[in-house]
């Protein structure tokens, strides 16, 4: 009688293993980030190759290391689409004359003193009413990035001001995709969720617009501001494209594409249709700038064509208007600009499809559970957990899943209610990714804005000040709550808690 052969099954991890393949990327990137200043693409690879022999060491198959990489991946795709369109929506949108006509009216109505505020204010009301981050900062951030070029404000703080909006409406609004899942992986409803994250979310939100009023003020009072550049830029605008009031009906489209919830991607693509329909209409005696042989800029033709719109929403836009500062500012977006984030973004995720699939940041989180019983020990868990997903499994989505697919029953079992997990989820999970430059919100705003993380950093005030300002409230009381018996039997049965 033959002998049965049994195939051996991967084990789980042990906790040490989990922390190699963890700090083994940390110590990667920080290694060729900071010390060699290299793009962080290798040295995620490198942290994928470190994820792999871990999981061969637990005994898993290369054919299943592959399965978790390439579902790692699918769980990005959304992200790496929006990435694609919105490179072909810059350049479409600068041929036509959108976004020279946004920074035109901008220099026109703004001026230094009330800039950051407005820019916070602006981009507040923009994801309220869309709920998104990223559609917000692909409208009025980018936007806004040219009108602080015109007034002389620094890039820095600029783009600090527009996360804080951006990001205030996204974990706000009941239509945006983090707000409805955060409370679905805790055990609570959307509205339950959204009341309760208003305390804490004023409070940083305050920080944020004290903080940025003030430096405007500074800023505009001090001789760093070079007023005299605005009139130059304006008139650069006018001489090159036509400026036209409708022409801020393409980021109005996307707007309200999504405000009456038409998805991101075919809301994204009607303003990539809309702007190309406007651009042989409005800018037909642009000229158009090409590259000879010698790598010179020349005219090609004037007027733009169905073959530029093509063209531009590949390669991009070539702004050639003789001003240094709005050449360098309008020569930008494409699909092939967005390469080297969409790359990113697929190695990143990589990495976050392994360490998902072997369970490895899961036995880091099991190890904290087992120390962690009080309220404001679980939210401080919680997290920590957040940033650290939104580090190791780069995607935002990631961060929030995980985390409240974990934490969930130990906040049940400590009888803590499900809202005050959904708090943390958002505080930290949500608003945190963009400040990790592989992350793919961190690769979005790079690719969007033209900013890197250690640029705007320091003054992401409202992005860093929400996960401190729930924690220290959660020592007072006031985003941990306690479930009452009904709401504790409703948890233990599986339903919602409002």
């Amino acid at each position: 009688m033959e002998k049965e052969t049994k195939t051996k099954q991967p084990r789980a991890p042990h906790f040490w293993e989990a922390i190699v393949s963890f700090l083994g990327l940390i110590v990667v990137m920080s290694i060729g980030i900071i010390i060699f200043k290299v793009d962080p693409h290798i040295p995620m690879f490198v942290g994928v190759i470190i994820a792999a022999l871990i999981s061969l060491k637990l005994g898993y198959k290369w054919e299943a290391i592959e399965e978790m990489m390439v579902t790692g991946i699918s769980r990005a795709m959304q992200a790496i689409l929006i990435l694609a369109i919105v490179g072909m929506m810059v350049g479409v949108w600068l041929l036509s004359g959108t976004i020279p006509t946004m920074i035109y009216y901008g220099l026109k109505l703004l001026s230094p003193s009330i800039f950051l505020i407005a820019s916070v204010l602006i981009c507040s009301i923009t994801s309220l009413a869309t709920g998104t981050s990223w559609g917000t900062m692909g409208t009025m951030g980018l936007a806004l990035m040219g009108i602080a070029s015109g007034l002389g404000m620094p890039i820095g703080p600029t783009a600090g001001a527009i996360l804080a909006g951006a990001y205030f409406g996204d974990k706000l609004s009941p239509l945006s995709d983090t707000t409805n899942l955060a409370p679905a992986m805790a055990g609570t409803d959307v509205f339950t969720h959204v009341k309760y994250m208003i305390k804490a979310t004023i409070v940083a939100y305050a920080i944020a617009l004290i903080f940025f009023g003030i430096y405007g003020f500074k800023h505009a009072a001090s001789s760093d501001v070079d007023t005299s550049q605005v009139t130059e830029l304006m008139n650069g605008l006018q001489d090159t494209f036509n400026i036209n009031p409708i022409l801020l009906l393409p980021p109005v489209v996307v707007i309200l594409a999504i405000a009456f919830k038409v998805p991101a991607i075919p809301g994204i693509t009607l303003g990539v249709i809309v702007g190309a329909i406007l651009a042989p209409i409005f800018q037909g005696n642009v000229n158009i700038f090409v590259e000879n042989d010698a790598g010179a800029l020349v005219i090609d033709h004037a007027g733009a064509t169905f073959g530029d719109i093509l063209s531009v929403a590949r390669n991009g836009f070539t702004c050639n208007t003789g001003l240094e500062a709005l050449d360098s500012l309008l020569t930008t977006g494409g699909l092939m600009n967005m390469a080297s984030s969409i790359l990113m973004t697929i190695i990143a995720m990589m990495f976050g499809g392994i360490m998902e699939g072997t369970k490895q940041l899961e036995v880091i989180i099991n190890k904290i559970t087992k120390v962690v019983k009080s309220g404001p020990g679980l939210i401080a868990a919680t997290e920590a957990t957040c940033i650290a997903s939104n580090a190791v499994m780069p995607e935002q989505y990631i961060s929030i899943l995980i985390p409240g697919r974990m934490y969930a029953g130990a906040y049940r079992k400590a009888g803590i209610h499900p809202k005050s997990l959904s708090n943390a989820l958002e505080s930290a999970g949500t608003v945190t990714s963009c400040l990790i430059p592989w992350n793919t919100c961190g690769m979005y705003i790079a690719a969007t804005l033209g900013v890197t993380a250690g640029t705007y950093l320091p003054w992401a005030v409202f992005n860093y000040s929400m996960p401190i300002v729930t924690l220290l409230m959660a020592f007072i009381g006031i985003t941990v709550t306690k479930m009452t018996p009904e709401e504790q039997a409703k948890a233990d049965a599986g339903e919602l808690v409002s």
